[in-house]
């Protein structure tokens, strides 16, 4: 199997510069597009914990958001031109990014999508994501939305498998934990070529509320019956919550095989001194360069 990545450095100059020309800096989101410097341990992590990874792919808008230390011939770099219809871009908006990955050039039947704030720090079979070949997806049911932006849309993409299956939308909708999601190529191109018209037309250059997020696929493979109801092991931390302190003791002995860190509003002060933390914490976890590094 594979798997792919998506990545955004948000200080690099010329990726600000094409952003501040197409929708304007006051849209900014430091939370969404600030880089941490945790790429190379998402790496050292995936070598060291997913042997049976094949492939990966690094998804970036541009030539200017590969990291110096990159070692291309074994990280496969995929920019938005690559994938994306070249009249809807440039685009700033991960969820549009997620209804494209399928067209990779090269990619596996079975592939991993990561977020870059998750993290596999322990190790992991194939049997954790492809239990029996199918994809391991545990789908939660919720009912409110609760007015939050990203909820509306979890439910718009559960809508949208629901009717591309020609099946009633009920008033419950279900949403797969925020992990690393198993995917089947295939699947994705069935729905793509289904409702390539209706994707096309949800596409905009930031998150808006007539989008759809990656839940499509999953979604659809639920819906399908090609999914098996098994949770992988994941620990979610918010920095809100968290803390820094609290992360690195998970990182120096943890107890999930997974973890994300979900990036919050904080004060440039707060995060120079949690990003220095953080990366000391994952370099005591993976102090030895990856295939990836230069």
């Amino acid at each position: 199997m594979d798997a792919v990545i998506t990545y955004v450095n948000g200080l690099d100059p010329l990726w600000q510069e094409e952003y501040a020309g197409v929708v304007g800096m006051d849209t900014f989101l430091e939370k969404r597009f600030r880089d941490w410097g945790t790429l190379k341990y998402l790496l050292r992590g995936i070598e060291k914990n997913m042997p049976f990874v094949r492939n990966v792919h690094l998804v970036v808008s541009g030539e200017s958001q590969v990291p110096s230390w990159v070692d291309r011939s074994n990280l496969h770099i995929v920019t938005h031109r690559d994938i994306f219809p070249e009249n809807l871009l440039p685009v700033f908006n991960s969820q549009a990014i997620e209804m494209f990955l399928h067209r990779i050039e090269g990619l596996d039947e079975r592939y991993l999508y990561f977020n870059d704030d998750c993290f596999p720090v322990l190790p992991f079979t194939e049997d954790d994501f492809y239990p029996g070949g199918k994809p391991a997806l545990h789908m939660s049911r919720h009912l409110l939305t609760l007015g939050n932006g990203f909820r509306r849309i979890v439910r718009r993409s559960f809508a949208f498998a629901c009717e591309s299956l020609g099946r009633k939308v009920p008033m419950v909708y279900l949403r797969p934990p925020h992990t690393v999601s198993p995917m089947l190529r295939s699947q994705c191109e069935e729905l793509y070529s289904l409702r390539e018209s209706d994707l096309i037309a949800s596409i905009t250059p930031l998150r808006e509320d007539c989008n759809y997020n990656q839940y499509i696929f999953t979604d659809y493979m639920h819906l399908k019956g090609l999914a098996v109801d098994r949770r992988i092991s994941n620990r979610h931390f918010s920095l809100a919550v968290a803390g820094i302190d609290r992360m690195a003791s998970f990182l120096g002995s943890p107890d999930r095989k997974m973890v994300c860190i979900n990036d919050v509003k904080i004060s440039a002060e707060k995060y120079e001194s949690y990003r220095r933390q953080l990366l000391a914490a994952f370099e005591a976890r993976f102090p030895q360069k990856s295939r990836f590094e230069l």
